[in-house]
C-alpha cells in the first residue's frame, strides 16, 4: 500500500478554543472602547495567546519529531502562506483606498485641503524616517539569517534572528512614543481615523511578526532548523518582508505625501 503523502490532522481543540477566545477579545475590546471594564478583553487575549502557544507546539511537534511534513505537505504550507499574505495585501489595500478617497478630493467639511484644516501632521523626516531605517535594517538582518541557515551556519542564523527581533521591538517602541506625542487623535475626523487605523494595524503586524521570529529564534537555538528544512523560518521571513513593504507605502503615502 502506498502511504498517503498528505498529513491528515488529528482532532484538535485549538480551532474551537481560538475562535471562542477571538470572540471574547472582539466583544471585550468593543466594550472597553465604550467605557466598560476591560476584563472580558483580557480573558479573550489570554485565551488567544495560550491557544497560539499550544497550537504552534503541536505543529512543531508534527513537523520536527513525527515527520508528518512531507514534501507535498511543505508545498501546501507554502501555498497557504502565499495566499495568507495575498489576503493581507487586500486587507491593507482597503485602508489605502479609504485614505486616498478622502485625501485626493477633500470635501468642503475638511476645508477643501489635505491635511484637513486644524490638523498638524507629524514630521515625516523625524521618527517616521528613523522607523523606516529600522525596518529596512531588519529586512537585511532577516535575509542574513536566512542565508546563514541555508549555508548551515547556526551561529550567524541566531545572530541575524536576534538582531531582527530587537529591531522589531525597537520599531514598536518608537511607534508607541510617536502615538503618545501625536498632536491629533483617532477622534480627529477622517485624517485621525485613517492614520491611526492604517499605521496601527501595521504596528500590530510588526508585533505578530516579531513574535513569529522570536519563536523561530527559539527553535533555531534548539537546532530544529537545517539547511533544507526550515519552512517555519521562511514563512516568518516572507511575512516580515511583507511588513517592510507595507511600511514603505505607508511612509511614502501617509507620512510624506500626506503631510
Amino acid at each position: 500500500m502506498v502511504r498517503n503523502p498528505f498529513h491528515l490532522v488529528e482532532f484538535s481543540p485549538w480551532p474551537l478554543v481560538g475562535s471562542v477566545g477571538a470572540f471574547f477579545l472582539t466583544v471585550g475590546m468593543a466594550s472597553w472602547f465604550h467605557g466598560y471594564s476591560e476584563g472580558v478583553m483580557v480573558v479573550g487575549l489570554v485565551v488567544v495567546l495560550l491557544t497560539m502557544v499550544q497550537w504552534w507546539r503541536d505543529v512543531v511537534r508534527e513537523g520536527t519529531y513525527q515527520g508528518f511534513h512531507t514534501g507535498k505537505v511543505a508545498v501546501g504550507l507554502r501555498w497557504g502562506m502565499i495566499l495568507f499574505i495575498a489576503s493581507e495585501v487586500c486587507f491593507f489595500a482597503a485602508f489605502f483606498w479609504a485614505y486616498f478617497h478622502s485625501s485626493l478630493s477633500p470635501s468642503y467639511e475638511l476645508g477643501s485641503c489635505w491635511p484637513p484644516a486644524g490638523i498638524f501632521p507629524l514630521n515625516p523626516f523625524s521618527v517616521p524616517l528613523l522607523n523606516t531605517a529600522v525596518l529596512l535594517a531588519s529586512g537585511v538582518s532577516v535575509t542574513w539569517a536566512h542565508h546563514a541557515l541555508l549555508e548551515g551556519s547556526r551561529k550567524n542564523g541566531l545572530q541575524g534572528l536576534l538582531l531582527t527581533v530587537v529591531l522589531g521591538v525597537y520599531f514598536t517602541f518608537l511607534q508607541a512614543g510617536e502615538y503618545w506625542e501625536a498632536p491629533f487623535t483617532l477622534a480627529d475626523g477622517v485624517y485621525g481615523s485613517t492614520f491611526f487605523v492604517a499605521t496601527g494595524f501595521h504596528g500590530l503586524h510588526v508585533l505578530i511578526g516579531s513574535s513569529f521570529l522570536l519563536v523561530c529564534l527559539f527553535r533555531c537555538f534548539l537546532q530544529q532548523f537545517s539547511g533544507t528544512r526550515h519552512f517555519g523560518f521562511e514563512a516568518a521571513a516572507w511575512y516580515w518582508h511583507f511588513v517592510d513593504v507595507v511600511w514603505l507605502f505607508l511612509y511614502l503615502c501617509i507620512y510624506w505625501w500626506g503631510s
